[in-house]
């Protein structure tokens, strides 16, 4: 099949980036004083907008995050990236090989516009994903499991949902896409594949994707 336009999901799926920013998050919630460990992160936050650690903290705790924990913590997050953030291996050759193909891709994130910038300058990837390729949670008011960023993302780019595929490495992504009407491709990199329930089609090694798409 021939999708009309293939969706990525930013972290970890373009850049690598959840190393980073759960190691960091785990690290400033448990210095806030709820402990959670890597894995805890990874489990819970993985593929989310921030605003679930404020939800999920407050639904546990019955104790709001502090008012800058946003600020502070994207500061640590971008701080990070300058220093040691790289592109997923093998994903420059996937955005060339659709680039030559001529087929429509765009980035779909649960992250923020300015997170998004700031990795894609870092990498390089800015060079493949200009203003109208990039779409954020932000501009729909909710992110992933909702359906929202993907149905708007697909819209945008002139594309209908059951002629998209999205790329994710979340189960948070994974359902957002299927509530989408979209076919999903699962990247176990870093996610056990049995955790991507609901997938078409999964696979470990980016270079592996074209393939797959063809």
């Amino acid at each position: 099949m021939r999708y009309e336009l293939v969706i990525f999901d930013n972290d970890g799926v373009l850049v690598d980036s959840e190393p980073i920013s759960n190691t960091l998050l785990a690290g400033y919630l448990t210095e806030l004083g709820h402990p959670t460990s890597y894995e805890d992160s990874l489990r819970d936050y993985m593929g989310a907008a921030l605003h679930r650690v404020h939800d999920l903290v407050l639904e546990r705790t019955g104790e709001r995050l502090p008012a800058d924990f946003d600020d502070v913590f994207h500061g640590r997050v971008f701080a990070a990236f300058e220093r040691e953030l790289k592109p997923v291996p093998g994903v420059v050759d996937v955005l060339e090989k659709l680039a030559a193909d001529g087929v429509p891709y765009c980035v779909a994130s649960s992250g923020s516009h300015e997170r998004i910038r700031v990795g894609h300058r870092t990498t390089g990837l800015d060079a493949w994903f200009g203003p109208g390729r990039v779409f954020s949670s932000q501009d729909v008011g909710r992110g992933k499991p909702a359906p929202d960023l993907f149905l708007h993302a697909a819209a945008a780019m002139g594309a209908a949902p059951e002629q998209c595929v999205v790329i994710e490495d979340s189960p948070l992504g994974v359902q957002a896409a299927r509530a989408a009407g979209m076919d999903v491709y699962g990247f176990t990199a870093m996610t056990p594949a049995a955790r991507l329930d609901g997938t078409n089609q999964l696979f470990a090694d980016m270079r592996e994707l074209p393939g797959l798409l063809a």
